[in-house]
């Protein structure tokens, strides 16, 4: 006579199906009859009459592992389902099925059916939902990906790849501010658990962003991105969208570039190139040649260069013979009188290295010039006053707002940053 039974206990699912995203296992804990001790676990349930003799074939089919005839039960019991309960053990013989066969679709189908009875448990919901929904997702059907995601979720799902699919899916069907939310969602629980957040949770909604052009959204994300994964091309990659979005402000541009020397990102003579150009325009010789020195250091361009070469030269011997007046200046008691000046001079002593006679003459002008509160923030950073730097950045309003967020990332300490796992959105 066929058995009533309960509804299986999922426990070992989890173990079996613990894989990579696209790459699915089957579900293979439901391979035998559950246990008696497990029959506590949810309501009875009993087949009707005329599905039992159907039913009592696919039991034996399953113990036997007899692909064949477990077939022919299941055909036969398609035939005859009617109730809820029918549905269960029938969704079960068919998860079973595609298990001996190797059939993904026949595992969904399973899965699908046992869930839409209302027969699954409470405990289980969570992961039938989520490996029903991740057969959802490998097919490309994204709202039924989500549906069962959403209730995979609900019902305390723990599949650690979860807010990524569920991200994804919503992202992927156009949904680009629920996608979102869920990635910062599960960006401020991994901070709150002291560990970077996945890279799948700043990478995939990045490009989603990018291609609807919500650049401030997008840059919002990328400063956070840059916290877990602070590598020199995942800066690069940043500033450059930022480099785009601020256009021509020469003022602007600079301070961008040196954020990116300071984050070791500059690695192309066309970086160089811009920088060198910029802070000549801006009369900072003493600064044009450290950049140029840093440049050929790093063999990104060699002495022999047409364009460095004559560039170091002239700005070197600028350089020394502005040296000596500068550092006078800096001790000058009428400076600060003249922001303009004040603001110049520091500038021109943090290029060439003289940080700590910079920061008190920021100091002085900073409540009234926005640039130099925020350049304030850098040279204080530069010097290792990383809580000091911090404060003066969070004063920082404006068009360097942006900037002065990201330079307070890269002050505070770092813990050792998580490799990134997948390229940065290009840019």
């Amino acid at each position: 006579m066929f058995n009533r039974f309960r509804p299986m206990s999922a426990t070992a699912m989890a173990a079996i199906l613990g894989c990579s995203m696209m790459a699915l296992t089957v579900p293979a804990a439901a391979k035998e009859k559950p246990k008696k001790e497990e029959a506590a676990k949810g309501p009875s349930l009993s087949p009707s009459k005329a599905f039992a003799p159907a039913g009592k074939k696919m039991e034996d089919a399953a113990k036997k592992k007899d692909a064949a005839a477990l077939q022919a039960a299941v055909t036969e019991a398609q035939s005859v389902a009617s109730s809820n309960d029918d549905k269960y053990f029938l969704g079960f013989y068919t998860l079973q099925l595609g298990i001996l066969n190797k059939d993904e679709a026949l595992q969904a189908q399973g899965l699908d059916m046992a869930l839409d009875s209302g027969f699954v448990p409470a405990t289980d919901a969570g992961l039938y939902n989520f490996y029903s929904g991740r057969f959802a997702y490998v097919k490309k059907d994204y709202p039924k990906a989500i549906q069962r995601f959403e209730a995979a979720k609900a019902a305390g799902s723990a599949e650690e790849s979860l807010p990524v699919l569920l991200m994804d899916s919503y992202l992927n069907a156009g949904q680009v501010d629920q996608g979102l939310a869920i990635a910062k969602a599960g960006i401020e629980a991994a901070h709150a658990a002291g560990r970077p957040a996945a890279e799948d949770l700043y990478v995939r909604p990045a490009k989603a962003l990018q291609a609807a052009k919500r650049t401030d959204d997008l840059l919002d994300l990328l400063t956070l991105r840059v916290r877990d994964y602070p590598q020199p091309e995942i800066w690069r990659n940043t500033l450059y969208i930022l480099l785009q979005q601020v256009g021509g402000d020469k003022d602007l541009n600079l301070d961008i570039l040196r954020l990116m020397r300071a984050t070791g990102a500059m690695t192309d003579r066309g970086e160089y190139l811009e920088y060198t150009a910029l802070a000549t325009d801006a009369g900072f010789p003493g600064e044009v040649v450290a950049v140029i020195n840093e440049g050929l250091a790093k063999n990104v361009f060699p002495k022999t260069d047409a364009r460095f070469g004559p560039l170091l030269a002239s700005q070197t011997e600028r350089a020394s013979a502005d040296r000596a007046g500068l550092i006078a200046d800096a001790g000058k008691p009428g400076l600060t009188s003249n922001p303009k000046v004040a603001r110049s001079t520091a500038d021109a002593l943090v290029g060439i290295g003289e940080v700590a006679k910079a920061i008190p003459i920021y100091e002085a002008i900073a409540a009234a010039d926005p640039v130099a509160q925020y350049r304030l923030g850098v040279a204080q950073a530069l010097a290792g006053q990383s809580d000091a730097a911090t404060a003066s950045f969070a004063k920082v309003q404006g068009n360097r707002a942006r900037l002065a967020r990201l330079w307070t990332v890269h002050t505070q300490p770092k813990a050792a940053p998580a490799a990134p796992a997948a390229p940065a959105p290009a840019n």
